[in-house]
């Protein structure tokens, strides 16, 4: 009986000392915890998917094992994964494995040498260019001419969308949708051309360009499947582990089939938080209390979850700065049920001139159902003012700000002149106190890059290089930094399992190619990861870093 109390002790003992061994260790590194205090560790240590341990290399060593992996970061800078707290993610993956992106592109010749790369690989097919992109990017200044696209592409039905306002599409595109220049969808027209005749290009609203995307013929479910993991892991590549998805136009309840997909099968390499966007005008309400009966807020797990509903809530309130009684009382009615079901709202808002008419209804809602504990939030309100920012710090409602400035500035700074300076307001929204995520609002109307969004919070500087918004509304590193991780993290209720790197949090970092805390801030964008984990696992790794995954 000794013998096998002994051995039942020793057994235990083994099991102990096995559990406490790190299943992964990084040293040599420069981590920036964005802790509390600050601080910057040489060390951490992941177990079981959460981080172990931060200090220094021996004080993590000594949780090395037999079978801990190890990776020596060589001096790099760790960081915190980064969180996207708004992109249409969802949306993006559907299309990007048949899809063409200029992101990036200098000038016409490279876009027009990208869409020719496409047509060799899919000749004869559409070729769809589908946002994230600005005249301004290129060398020349301008938008590509309906003649270029053709001279490239001659033999394939081309789209290509500019943001939510212009749409070039070539005869071949034309003639399989039905369109002509007299013969247009509702709200569509036909730019002229100074010569007679048209351009090519059509010009339109979100709505009625949204409308025209949904006649381009859709990739099937294999095409869906392969771009969100491309799509996913092109996030990754820039350091990407999480995203808050607002949904979209055009994104339907069996359009998340390939995204659920990848998440049975345990093959998801971003943790996504979605809501639900209304797609039926008219029938909101109905829309929505049929698709959450057995969808409660929160439902899900560390990599998929139900994040609440929005950012569109009705049509009849979308980008109406005067909305009549009517609009008005039918949005209350259903953001008093969301609040009385626990659902987040996240909510599309422009202009600060009209978001009272938006806070009026918050504030009702607020007498009957507290909404501070249910982060409901404004998406976009790059104007917002000092009033609105304490209206809404009230409130207990979030800001998710995005870089729309970078490639929209220069058309914005002429609409409101001196006003784009404080544009959007960081460095007072931060002291106002207000939660913050930061994001890109892509891939249609802004690149996914998270660095290029993160050097535009630093620098101000539209992709054209004017400078817009002044130092005042300019924040530190660390703060632009920890609205790209913690902040956003707060918009999926994480903020306290993820976003910084601490004991107990989720292991989600990433190993960059250059420091971002002190390069020069004209080089940020160029920033990318040599090494993404998430939940401790690796998801993407360069050479240099390829015995990892």
């Amino acid at each position: 009986m000794r013998k096998l109390l002994a051995t039942l002790i020793i057994a235990s003992w083994a099991t102990i000392a096995h559990a406490e061994t790190a299943d992964l260790i990084v040293t040599n590194a420069k981590i920036v915890t964005l802790d509390p205090a600050s601080t910057i560790a040489q060390a951490l240590a992941i177990r079981e998917g959460r981080i172990a341990a931060v200090g220094g290399n021996d004080a993590v060593e000594t949780l090395a094992g037999p079978a801990t992996r190890r990776v020596d970061a060589g001096g790099r800078t760790v960081i915190p994964g980064l969180i996207d707290s708004h992109i249409h993610a969802v949306r993006a993956g559907l299309t990007y494995a048949t899809e063409v992106n200029w992101i990036g592109a200098k000038t016409i010749g490279e876009a027009m040498d990208r869409l020719r790369q496409a047509a060799r690989a899919r000749p004869a097919s559409w070729i769809i260019v589908a946002g994230g992109w600005s005249e301004l990017q290129f060398a020349e200044k301008r938008r590509p001419s309906l003649a270029e696209v053709m001279s490239a592409v001659p033999d394939n039905p081309v789209y290509i969308q500019l943001f939510y306002s212009a749409v070039l599409m070539t005869p071949k595109a034309q003639e399989a949708l039905g369109i002509s220049a007299d013969r247009l969808p509702a709200g569509v027209m036909a730019e002229p051309a100074a010569s007679g005749g048209t351009t090519g290009w059509f010009t339109s609203t979100i709505v009625s360009i949204s409308a025209l995307f949904d006649r381009l013929p859709r990739p099937n479910f294999e095409d869906n499947v392969a771009g969100t993991q491309q799509f996913f892991t092109e996030l990754n590549r820039l350091g990407i582990t999480g995203v808050v998805d607002p949904g979209g136009f055009s994104i339907y309840p069996s359009h998340y089939a390939a995204l659920q997909k990848l998440w049975r099968e345990k093959s998801l390499s971003v943790r996504v938080a979605f809501s639900l966007f209304a797609q039926n005008v008219g029938a909101e309400f109905e829309e929505y209390k049929n698709l959450t009966q057995f969808l409660p807020m929160g439902f899900g797990d560390d990599m998929l979850r139900f994040n609440g509903i929005g950012e569109r809530i009705t049509g009849a309130m979308y980008n109406n700065n005067a909305p009549d009684a009517a609009a008005k009382n039918k949005f209350l009615q259903i953001i008093r049920w969301a609040a009385k079901q626990g659902l987040s709202v996240t909510i599309h808002w422009q202009e600060d001139k009209s978001v009272h008419q938006l806070l009026d209804l918050y504030e009702e809602v607020n007498k009957e159902t507290p909404i501070a504990p249910l982060r409901w939030s404004i998406a976009h309100l790059d104007n917002t003012s000092s009033e609105t920012l304490m209206r809404m710090k009230a409130l207990g409602i979030g800001w998710t700000m995005q870089d729309a400035m970078y490639l929209g500035g220069d058309r914005i700074v002429t609409q409101a002149g001196e006003a784009a300076r404080r544009m959007p307001p960081i460095v007072t929204a931060l002291r106002a106190g207000v939660h913050i995520g930061a994001g890109t609002d892509a891939h249609r109307v802004a690149s996914y890059n998270p660095f290029v969004a993160l050097q535009w919070m630093l620098d101000g500087k539209t992709v054209g290089g004017l400078s817009t918004r002044g130092p005042d509304e300019t924040p530190s590193r660390e703060d632009a930094l920890r609205l790209y991780t913690v902040g956003s993290a707060w918009f999926c209720f994480e903020e306290m399992r993820r976003g910084t790197l601490e004991n107990g949090k989720l292991a989600d970092f990433v190993i960059l190619n250059q420091d971002f805390m002190s390069v020069p801030v004209e080089q940020i964008g160029a920033t990318a990861s040599l090494l993404t984990v998430v939940g401790g696992k690796a998801v993407y790794a360069t050479d240099v870093f390829s015995d990892a995954k």
